[in-house]
């Protein structure tokens, strides 16, 4: 079943996960895309004030994406994303941590310019196995609506 637009009330829509986080994927991430120490190095980490080898913020956020998609966007009828409006890196990603992600629907409203859609707004919480917030993203996506689909 495809999801548009009328799927997704404001409130609680799910929790997705666990997703299991491993040492090497940290570091083969920070070594392609963001090779800072702490994330590249468990001694340079250490010293830095992340105190311990630490993914980067770049890699959650790609693991939140890839998270949101298995969870119910790869099955949305999502014309795609006008941009993130937020987002807030809070605790470290830490090898060995079980990400779980929460998503609520903040807002949903027709489009004006375009009323065969209406652009939904998320807040995602990706939380550790001990409840820790690690990362919060509040972005729009735009969908379109039934009617738009053809009833």
């Amino acid at each position: 079943m495809t999801l548009t637009f009328e799927d997704f009330p404001q409130g609680h829509f799910g929790s997705f996960g666990p997703k299991h986080v491993t040492r090497e994927e940290i570091i083969g991430f920070a070594a392609e895309f963001d090779p800072q120490p702490m994330h590249l190095d468990e001694e340079a980490a250490r010293a830095s004030m992340l105190n311990g080898l630490s993914g980067s913020g770049w890699h959650l956020c790609s693991l939140m994406m890839r998270m949101l998609f298995d969870g119910f966007i790869g099955r949305t009828a999502s014309l795609g994303s006008p941009g993130v409006n937020e987002v807030r890196w809070i605790s470290p990603l830490r090898p060995g941590d079980d990400l779980m992600l929460d998503v609520e629907v903040v807002e949903a409203r027709v489009s004006r310019s375009r009323p065969a859609t209406g652009i939904v707004t998320f807040k995602c919480v990706v939380r550790n196995a001990a409840g820790e917030t690690l990362c919060e993203m509040i972005s729009p996506i735009i969908v379109e609506r039934r009617e738009g689909r053809g009833g």
